[in-house]
């Protein structure tokens, strides 16, 4: 190794010619490869290194989930000082290579005679050392700026997230009373009802829906049956379909026909609300004296009818429009017979627009299907297994809309 190469490292510029044949004689240089480690923290050691060329890291808990990079040394810079300094000798970072790296070996002992006859030499590494712990601890305060930063913000989040737990929290509980209110406001039990059997089941896609169905005991052998479905879903569909359902209740009566009865409703919902929401409802009276049967469709589905002989009724009843939208809207009329025997079907469009895995819709070939099937089951039957042979079409699809299905049998009297 050459005077000149020993002159270049910073560590030894001020030091005499002297010195640095002395250092010439005296240091031994040694090859480090490619991630090699040089020492590791916690070793003895009673030397330290000069790097003549290549890059190496310093490492704190290496290995361990606390692991920290403390600094990178490249040309000039010397390594393992602390070793010397620290009275047990205990290195206090792991060094490991980046890339080949040379380096030259001072032993203590070299260390010590270098110091005792060149004093500065001491000096300039205790500046070195100096300004290195003050970087270091510039470093840590960032550092834990910085984590104090992050754990600041983690609980801020975390408070975010409780207060957003505690708002769900709420929310599930008014839904979980909004469903019960709900529940109540709809038939608990199908009623017994003089020349009619009835069977009827619904499903809200979410806790609260907007579907809804009524029976209207209406007396001298008349009832009043009513399905309905609310444009949107969840708690504002709810309100509103409690709303019409309730003032169908109050504004039928034995005389009534079904357009009279929806003509008025829509006329107070349009009074009680800004036309942004509204419902199609068919809604039938059933005559059992006469054997006979009204309609008044308000947008919403056909029923199904059968006789007795399984021939399906061949309806012509137009769609009419929805009400809660327009002022007067137009409501179809229609009445045909109803001998016993006959058996009724009204659904919401959540049965027929359920999705299954492949985005194909149950459509209402397949509902028809599937209630020609089961045609003279008890009405009950008809619409448990159309609505179990509809979750089965869905398969892990999630229900979209509300399904509602209704089934009505004249009896004989």
């Amino acid at each position: 190794m050459s005077n000149s190469q020993i002159r270049d490292i910073p560590l030894f510029v001020t030091l005499p010619d002297e010195a640095i044949q002395h250092l010439e004689s005296s240091l031994r240089r040694i090859d480090l490869p490619e991630k090699s480690v040089l020492f590791n923290e916690g070793d003895k050691g009673d030397t330290f290194y000069i790097i003549l060329d290549g890059r190496v890291e310093i490492i704190k808990a290496l290995n361990s989930e606390n692991e920290r990079l403390l600094a990178i040394r490249e040309q000039g810079d010397f390594l393992g000082e602390m070793g010397l300094l620290i009275r047990d000798g205990r290195r206090t970072a792991t060094v490991r290579s980046l890339t080949q790296v040379q380096l030259l070996e001072i032993s203590h002992l070299d260390f010590d005679l270098l110091i005792k006859k060149w004093p500065t030499l001491a000096l300039d590494m205790l500046r070195e050392v100096s300004n290195r712990l003050r970087e270091s601890q510039n470093a840590t305060i960032r550092d834990l700026s910085e984590k104090n930063r992050l754990l600041s913000q983690a609980y801020q989040e975390l408070q975010a997230a409780q207060a957003q737990i505690i708002e769900k929290e709420k929310l599930e509980r008014e839904l979980s009373v909004a469903r019960r209110i709900q529940q109540s406001i709809l038939p608990r039990h199908i009623p017994r009802i003089y020349g009619l059997e009835c069977g009827a089941i619904i499903e809200s896609a979410r806790q609260v829906g907007g579907d809804f169905f009524d029976f209207i005991p209406l007396g001298k052998g008349k009832c009043a049956v009513v399905i309905g479905d609310v444009t949107d879903k969840g708690v504002p569909a709810a309100i509103f379909m409690a709303l019409t359902r309730s003032l169908i209740r109050a504004k039928v009566t034995a005389s009534s026909t079904p357009a009279q009865v929806l003509q008025r409703v829509n006329r107070l919902l349009i009074q009680m609300q800004e036309g942004s929401m509204f419902a199609t409802v068919l809604f039938a009276i059933c005559d059992t004296n006469s054997r006979n049967i009204s309609f008044g469709r308000a947008g919403h589905e056909l029923p199904l009818i059968y006789y007795p002989t399984g021939e399906r009724v061949n309806l012509s009843l137009a769609s009419g429009q929805p009400i809660g939208l327009f002022d007067k809207p137009t409501i179809d009329e229609q009445s045909i017979p109803f001998p016993p025997g006959s058996t009724m079907i009204m659904y919401t469009d959540g049965a027929t627009d359920a999705i299954n895995e492949d985005g194909e819709l149950f459509g209402s070939k397949r509902l028809i299907d599937t209630i020609h099937r089961d045609i003279l089951s008890i009405p009950q039957s008809i619409c448990d297994h159309l609505f179990n042979s509809i979750q089965e079409f869905q398969g892990n699809q999630s229900q979209s809309d509300d399904i509602t299905l209704v089934a009505i049998r004249a009896t004989a009297i």
